[in-house]
């Protein structure tokens, strides 16, 4: 080769073996455009034919080494092309609205992203339910007159492929000459837990002549929208000028109403006039329900179970065989919200129940049957280990009347007697034993026959536990320190993953709150202002317009490690 052949050889062979580690056939055909054109000087002096040989052996080596991979991945969402009547139209009526896309799209989770404000007593049809360029909207309802309709589909309309969203599409028109443009905004939170529920709607209704506040309760808003399943921020658009109740709702059973029974809520206590650029905050909660007993039903032949809403403390209940009142001891059910009744079995018909609650009274009346009765039995709470700040606690599984602690011994792991004292808990039916735990020691328990009595008379066998207690080294130890502190008294609650309480201390004046021998773990930590001093938080009432008990959260996680003593400070940002 002469001339130069040579330099124009050595360069297309060097971008040949480049190109033959490119899988993609495409960006192979571009490179070679490109260095046609670098080259085209040299490709002058080169004979036609040899200049084509040697594009064509690149193309089979690409060809023969290469891979097709289909390119990038589309990440595009579908665009709207038209939309019939078009969207933001006014003095709009039609029946039907059809939206044609630049691709084939398709309808995901619609029945639940869609958001249509106000809301419809008859919801529209939305078609097809396969992929398609052209989505169609049937309007079943009656439309208002001068009133600004707007449809969210959120994410539900996909491309066919790739299921890329038409993120928060809305499809908007006027029944009047004009839409509506006003808009208000803020962030939904949980009043207790950390993070708020999804699918949350927030809502406007308007306070007119017309309005009462069990308007929640029977008719839909005027406005709504949903926070959807990612957002903790909501935006309310389309709206009129005019004065508004803002309520959030976890709407469990879709239909635009409070049910307290089922769902939580949030609200501003004062109306909220529009226009307006607050940003508002919501805390949702679950109301507490009043007392309200349901009919007992007989469990066993000396029990019976009533269930009850709301919350069971200061009930008391009164059985009668006519005028005779029965003894009887009250029970918390585990895990239910229901009272067992223990009573000594009676061979009668039927029985009467009297229920009082604070202000709310009930009579009951129900039949009686002969059944088997419940046998004596006890199962202790804690085994294998005893964590440190726990008691030792045995579970009866009928009322204790009795017990005798010198048939009661604990032992350590010498054999030597370990002083105790006992409390029973009536309402958990719960034996605990307290007393001075050693790092490392092993404890076992003998109850001897008869140190433990039933409402029937029944005695206990002999009964034999034992439990570890691990060292000291083995927890860690929290102090917080809290800073500018609004008032007291406090409640203060470390929370695992799943948001259980799992440690709690209470504190009336001192603003250090010790957490010994925790468990090793990553921890959430919350205080709860306890406004009427009960050790509890308490959820807000609408009709009452109560908002829950404030509760702060600790920004970060705690981290509580084995034989680690941490001092946090925890600012409350109270400013005088």
């Amino acid at each position: 080769m002469h001339g130069n052949v040579p330099f124009v050889s050595k360069f297309v062979i060097h971008y040949f073996l480049v190109l033959k580690k490119i899988q993609n056939i495409f960006f192979t055909l571009n490179i070679i455009v490109i260095l046609w054109q670098i080259n085209f000087r040299f490709m002058l002096k080169v004979k036609i034919k040899y200049a084509f040989v040697l594009l064509l052996i690149i193309l089979i080596g690409c060809a023969k080494r290469g891979t097709i991979t289909g390119g990038f991945k589309d990440t595009i969402a579908p665009v709207l092309k038209a939309s019939f009547p078009k969207n933001f139209s006014t003095n709009f009526k039609a029946n039907e609205i059809k939206l044609t896309f630049d691709e084939y799209v398709k309808l995901k989770g619609v029945n639940k992203q869609l958001v249509i404000s106000p809301p419809m007593k008859t919801p529209p049809e939305v078609l097809p339910s396969n992929p398609s360029k052209i989505i169609t909207i049937k309007i079943k309802d009656t439309l208002q007159p001068d009133m600004t309709y707007s449809f969210n589909f959120g994410q539900s309309i996909t491309d066919n492929n790739e299921e890329n969203p038409y993120n928060q599409f809305k499809y908007v028109f006027s029944t009047g000459k004009h839409i509506d443009s006003l808009a208000i905004g803020g962030v939904v939170k949980d009043a207790l837990n950390k993070n708020p529920d999804n699918f949350v709607s927030v809502m406007l209704y308007e306070v007119n002549s017309k309005y009462s506040d069990s308007i929640i309760y029977k008719n839909p808003p005027r406005y709504i929208t949903n926070t959807l399943d990612s957002l903790k921020t909501f935006k309310l658009e389309n709206i009129k000028a005019g004065k508004y109740l803002l309520v959030a709702l976890k709407d469990v059973n879709n239909n635009n109403l409070f049910n307290p029974k089922m769902d939580k809520i949030g609200f501003q206590k004062q109306y909220v006039s529009i226009p307006n650029d607050t940003l508002f905050e919501l805390e949702l909660f679950k109301e507490t329900l009043p007392f309200k007993a349901i009919k007992p039903v007989q469990s066993s032949g000396n029990r019976l179970i009533l269930g009850y809403e709301g919350k069971p403390k200061n009930t008391t209940i009164e059985l009668r065989n006519g005028a005779v009142i029965l003894p009887t001891i009250i029970t918390k059910l585990e895990q239910k919200d229901s009272l067992q009744v223990w009573y000594k079995p009676v061979k009668v018909d039927s029985l009467q129940m009297k229920v009082t609650n604070e202000k709310y009274k009930t009579d009951f009346t129900f039949k009686i049957k002969a059944q088997k009765k419940d046998t004596l039995s006890f199962s202790p709470k804690q085994s294998g280990i005893l964590p440190w700040r726990e008691k030792f606690t045995v579970n009866a599984s009928i009322p204790i009347v009795k017990f005798d602690n010198s048939k009661i011994k604990i032992i350590d792991k010498d054999s030597v007697a370990v002083a105790f004292t006992t409390e029973y808990d009536d309402y958990n039916q719960q034996l605990k034993f307290d007393f001075p735990k050693q790092p490392l020691q092993k404890y076992s328990f003998m109850i001897l026959p008869g140190a433990l009595v039933d409402l029937y008379d029944n005695v206990n066998d002999t009964l034999r536990y034992s439990v570890g207690v691990k060292n000291l080294s083995d927890y860690g130890n929290l102090r917080v320190n809290l800073l500018n502190i609004k008032r007291f008294p406090v409640l203060l609650e470390l929370t695992n993953s799943k948001g259980v309480t799992v440690a709690a201390e209470y504190s009336e004046s001192n603003s250090s709150v010790d957490f010994t021998a925790i468990e090793p773990a990553i921890y959430t930590l919350r205080v709860i202002y306890d406004e009427n001093k009960n050790k509890e938080w308490d959820a807000g009432n609408f009709l009452e317009k109560r908002q829950s008990e404030e509760v702060i959260y600790f920004p970060k996680d705690i981290d509580v490690r084995a034989n680690w003593d941490i001092d946090q400070a925890f600012d409350l940002g109270f400013k005088k």
